[in-house]
């Protein structure tokens, strides 16, 4: 029977952790419908990602609003997870939540333990950020936003999408394509060293 490897050498994408990490941290991936969450999450994860996506039936069609999205087929129903390993004894645990509001409930739950939140807003429909920054500013979470542009036209310069959003001043804004990974480790470690600063 397979157990956990002790040693430190543990080859890329095992499911299991380093016995050389000593420290986890717990990060929501938060964000509207149809942003990109589950997206970044897979782009990050180290190991296959546990995803609860489900086909959009007829039923959803008056209550999830697809303007601008029409070509979605599924949407997720609990949550995401992945794992992302920062250093030899740090490793991020990602929590992706549903964007729709008849999913809220969850989200106590999830919140709970989490050092922070990365924000992930669709510049062509900032207005739908609202509620979701109204959720992680209750449960009392630190966050960055990352404006994720990859099947957007619309372009905002960093000070609109400040005002537009009427964010703090350290606040970090990001801007990433969540299909890539380099490009949402980087909205990531924006997340990771805002948490830093604000913990020091």
């Amino acid at each position: 029977m397979d157990s956990n490897p002790s040693s430190a050498e543990t080859p890329p994408g095992s499911i299991y952790v380093s016995s050389a990490v000593t420290n986890a941290a717990k990060i929501l991936v938060v964000g509207h419908f149809a942003v990109g969450k589950t997206t970044l999450i897979g782009s990050l994860s180290e190991i296959a990602p546990l995803r609860t996506e489900e086909k959009m039936t007829q039923a959803s069609l008056h209550v999830d609003d697809l303007r601008g999205v029409t070509d979605k087929r599924t949407t997720t129903v609990a949550l995401d997870f992945g794992r992302l390993t920062l250093s030899d004894d740090l490793v991020l645990y990602l929590f992706g939540t549903p964007g729709q509001q008849r999913f809220m409930q969850l989200w106590e739950d999830m919140a709970r333990g989490a050092l922070g939140a990365l924000l992930l807003v669709d510049p062509a429909r900032l207005e739908e950020t609202f509620p979701v920054i109204d959720l992680v500013e209750r449960y009392g979470l630190e966050y960055a936003i990352a404006v994720n542009s990859f099947q957007s036209s619309t372009v905002y310069e960093e000070a609109e999408v400040r005002e537009a959003l009427d964010l703090l001043p350290d606040t970090p804004v990001v801007y990433c394509d969540a299909r890539d990974r380099q490009s949402s480790a980087h909205a990531l470690i924006a997340l990771v060293r805002h948490l830093l600063t604000r913990a020091a």
